[in-house]
């Protein structure tokens, strides 16, 4: 490619490339250019003063705090010693505790938007630590609060599939219209809201966007006291919380991540098991364990959450109940920062979301107008894209290595290098975040310049493994892998190195195997033989569900949300989402390397999935670091997926059991076509019968 700018008409022709009629004509105007040449690429933030992804909806707020959880909850015995800079060591949060403070405590409003919230779950559950009004659940927790003359706003994800001749939990089991019911003729005003088009009623491959696709943000917005009472006990501030977890069942949990060892206490009567037939707590374990990555977000960019809030409400809540918060300006500070300049743990902070006209109010109708407010024109809709943009800056900035935890991963179809009947153009899985990791990868390894990928995935998306719909998803995900290692080991074959490509990208999944204690939960009944649930409980193992969205660069910059690495939440116009990309200042790595929060909750989380830190974790660019990464999770996946169970496993991280051929093709490892205790094929199937726009 030459670099040269194209500008040129070109004529419209029809299918059998003839002129249309009247011979109109397209003004196509291009310039490609090396990516190479851009001012932020492969040199990290570099500066305090990084001004934030440009051309988007919401810019980069100073000032402000950020508190990042692992888990909904961390018991007191998780003490990992992680030393930051200034002498500290890293200090983990208790996500649903600090939630259920944020309601407990607020005084004028509630905001709640969710793909599920289940009033029968309680968020405070450690007897270690009980709090005043902790036993309320979710449900009794809203309507008090309302009652006490709180504003209390739900925005529920209305699952089309739960109404009608279907069952009520609907296919995701959202518990909509149980939720709906619960609060009706309440004091909460909870809305249960479809996910509709730009012109509310758009047909995409003949099947309608309301039973397609959903709304996914999580977010919970409240006003909080001032930080040690400043402004006096009337004055108070915004505080937002956003990232992966839903406020349902099967949600709570810990870095221990049990299968079977608290089925007689937190989980007896929240026992969630997505991935096994007919599995109940009569016929026992194993559990799905549940890890996720949530924040919360204080200062300016906690309004932006509640913008957010207010334009999906103005959208789709029918009734104007929103606080006119001019008219409290006495006594909720307007935006301003929490924190002084000088403050070592200040972070600046831009929130991200995939969101089109059809979910959210205010959008301008003009693609000119669109553009000035960082959105993108589609087909008949204004879209705001910025979660992927946020993603490709982070990725092109990138000096040393990414860390990255999903649900899924797949994309990039435009470049696949499929060799079967599948068409890689007729997929649509268009989003760059796959495509932009192995190109990174692809130019160290040109620049001689080490750089490491490190993806943690769950072993299959939640669902029954065999069933046609994972298969196809994870079929997408093989072809997303394969197209990442090829063009990897193309990059070192032109080099003349001989090496492992998983020196460079590497996958990981989760797991659990627990051996039977004498005072453990005795169900009373049994799974019927020669199940996946019975082997499974006969192996006392099982896949810990990654339902993460995260991404770590550097240690130094940070992105947490509601996305998936797949077509639909990065779409825009599909999944409604919502995200955070962060930094602290004061600790960035262009001199040493970064130490700050993003570092201690990156060593927290391997300290969790790997129950050891090792001093290469400190390094995780280095050939030492992931090699000794790698070779932790093939211990443990050979301790996994043996015969005899002789102890606990010792950590979670399992190698992802795929091989990788010297031409990057993903193969099956030796005797692992299935994943173990099913029958389901770890490379996935074709779905010959499913819209590949619903499996993407």
């Amino acid at each position: 490619m030459s670099g040269d700018e194209i500008d040129t008409w070109l004529p419209i022709l029809r299918t059998d490339s003839k002129p249309v009629h009247g011979h109109p004509k397209i003004h196509v105007k291009l310039h490609f250019f090396d990516v190479a040449r851009e001012r932020c690429w492969s040199r990290g933030l570099k500066s305090p003063k990084f001004p934030g992804v440009p051309f988007t909806f919401f810019q980069q707020r100073h000032g402000c705090r950020v508190t990042l959880y692992q888990d909904a909850h961390v018991p007191d015995d998780f003490i990992p010693k992680i030393p930051l800079a200034g002498g500290k060591f890293y200090e983990p949060h208790r996500c649903w505790e600090d939630i259920f403070d944020a309601i407990y405590n607020a005084k004028h409003m509630i905001y709640i938007t969710g793909w599920s919230v289940y009033t029968e779950i309680t968020l405070v559950r450690d007897r270690r630590r009980p709090k005043a009004g902790g036993d309320l659940t979710l449900g009794e927790l809203l309507k008090k609060k309302a009652n006490e003359g709180v504003r209390v706003l739900l925005l529920v994800w209305d699952d089309r599939t739960s109404v009608g001749m279907l069952k009520k939990d609907g296919l995701m089991m959202t518990h909509d219209e149980e939720t709906g019911e619960y609060f009706r003729n309440t004091e909460v005003h909870c809305v249960l809201c479809p996910r509709n088009p730009d012109d509310g009623r758009s047909i995409i491959q003949n099947i309608e966007i309301g039973t397609m696709f959903t709304h996914h943000q999580k977010i919970v917005v409240v006003d909080g006291e001032m930080p040690n009472g400043g402004g006096g006990s009337d004055v108070r501030r915004l505080v937002s919380f956003i990232g992966g977890i839903d406020l349902c069942d099967g949600r709570y949990d810990t870095q221990f991540h049990s299968l079977f060892r608290t089925l007689d206490s937190v989980h007896y009567n929240d026992f969630h098991q997505g991935n096994i037939a007919g599995a109940t707590i009569q016929k026992g374990g194993p559990r799905e364990p549940w890890h996720d990555i949530h924040c919360r977000l204080e200062g300016p960019v906690a309004w932006d959450v509640l913008y957010n809030f207010e334009q999906r409400w103005k959208k789709q809540g029918g009734k104007d109940l929103l606080l006119p918060l001019q008219e409290l300006e006495e006594i909720i500070i307007p935006p301003s920062p929490v924190t002084f300049a000088d403050d070592h743990e200040t972070w600046n902070v831009q929130l991200f979301r995939s969101i089109d006209g059809g979910a959210a109010f205010g959008f301008p109708d003009a693609p000119e107008e669109a553009a000035k407010s960082g959105l993108v024109s589609g087909k008949d809709n204004i879209i705001d894209r910025s979660i992927q943009d946020g993603y490709i800056h982070a990725i092109r900035r990138a000096s040393r290595f990414i860390y990255i935890e999903n649900q899924y991963f797949l994309g990039s179809s435009f470049s696949w290098y499929s060799k079967d009947h599948i068409t890689d153009a007729d997929v649509g899985a268009l989003h760059l975040i796959p495509k932009e990791l192995s190109l990174k990868i692809v130019s160290k390894i040109e620049a001689g310049e080490p750089f490491r990928v490190y993806v943690v995935i769950p072993m299959w998306p939640e669902g029954y493994p065999e069933t046609a719909s994972v298969q196809a998803i994870l079929d997408w995900q093989r072809r997303t892998m394969e197209m990442m290692y090829t063009d990897i080991v193309e990059a070192l074959q032109a080099k003349g190195i001989v090496a492992d490509p998983k020196d460079y990208l590497t996958f990981f999944c989760l797991g659990n195997r627990e051996v039977k204690k004498s005072n453990e939960y005795e169900p009373s009944e049994k799974p019927d033989s020669n199940t996946d649930y019975s082997r499974a409980q006969q192996a006392r193992r099982g896949m810990i569900y990654v339902h993460a969205k995260m991404m770590i660069v550097d240690d130094e910059y940070i992105i947490i949300g509601s996305a998936n690495i797949n077509q639909r939440s990065m779409d825009g116009a599909r999944d409604s989402e919502i995200a955070m990309g962060a930094y602290q200042p004061y600790h960035l790595s262009f001199t040493s390397p970064a130490r700050g929060q993003i570092y201690g909750l990156r060593m927290a989380l391997w300290y969790e999935h790997m129950g050891l830190l090792d001093d290469s974790f400190c390094h995780p660019h280095s050939i030492e670091c992931i090699q000794k990464v790698n070779k932790i999770g093939q211990k443990n996946w050979d301790l996994y997926t043996k015969e005899d169970l002789e102890k606990d496993l010792p950590g979670h991280l399992l190698i992802y059991p795929i091989g990788v051929s010297s031409e990057g093709t993903v193969t099956e490892l030796p005797g692992m076509e299935y994943f173990p205790d099913t029958k389901a094929r770890v490379l996935g199937s074709v779905a010959e019968y499913f819209p590949p726009i619903l499996t993407t």
